[in-house]
């Protein structure tokens, strides 16, 4: 059984845009992070980042014992080489999958974070910060659309992980102030990923579980005043 941690952020849609594809079976267990049960021992012997999405695979191919997962690039690839779906098979498609996939992991990702916090949660303004975000928000639109004007339908051609994990993160757009009419490669891609039957499933999914924003003023400090003490 797969058991999924979930809750509903651009990380927590990945996953259920992956199960919602593939038809696999998962049991889902939320961890809302506005009431702190990221910080339970039982979720940080899993994700001892604390935070979504995590995954305990409990019966393993091969193996007598439960594998966790944090991080949701670590888990697409996982599901992906689990179910031998949506990443190429050959070497080149391969890599290409992979490069995209770490490039939201480390840079659309990391970046429009930022970008969020600053212009959606910053308990004041912070001019520098709100520039610089959207202004590298803007860039990384920029790579994927120009890479999108040369690729066929899909970020590999194909539909892949690195779909999953890129367009979670541009549903947002218009709260990242970015206008999608501005990337028409980028736009038409985003309307095909989300037109599909699975990530309109997904999604409903998210808004049958929360009917909130994840950040309120009772979670603000919780959410955005961890140090090291946090984990210790």
């Amino acid at each position: 059984m797969l058991e999924l941690y979930y809750w509903t952020t651009p990380n927590g849609h990945k996953i259920t845009m992956f199960f919602e594809e593939s038809g696999i079976d998962y049991a889902m267990k939320l961890v809302d992070i506005r009431k702190g049960e990221q910080f339970n021992p039982e979720f940080l012997s899993i994700s001892p980042n604390n935070r979504i999405p995590a995954l305990v695979d409990t019966a393993p191919e091969g193996h007598d014992q439960n594998i966790n997962l944090f991080e949701s690039g670590a888990i697409l690839l996982y599901l992906a080489e689990k179910t031998g779906k949506y990443i190429p098979q050959d070497l080149k498609g391969r890599v290409e999958c992979l490069k995209w996939l770490f490039w939201q992991m480390g840079g659309l990702g990391p970046m429009a974070g930022q970008n969020h916090h600053f212009v959606q949660y910053s308990p004041e303004p912070v001019p520098y910060a709100i520039d610089r975000y959207v202004r590298e928000t803007s860039r990384l639109y920029g790579v994927l659309n120009k890479h999108l004007s040369h690729t066929g339908p899909y970020v590999c051609g194909e539909y892949s992980i690195a779909d999953m994990a890129i367009y979670p993160w541009i549903v947002p757009h218009e709260k990242q102030r970015q206008n999608l009419a501005e990337f028409p490669a980028l736009k038409l891609w985003f309307e095909r990923v989300q037109e599909r039957p699975a990530t309109q499933r997904a999604y409903a999914l998210a808004r049958s579980i929360n009917t909130e924003p994840n950040v309120n003023e009772q979670s603000r400090h919780l959410l955005f005043s961890q140090d090291a003490k946090t984990v210790k």
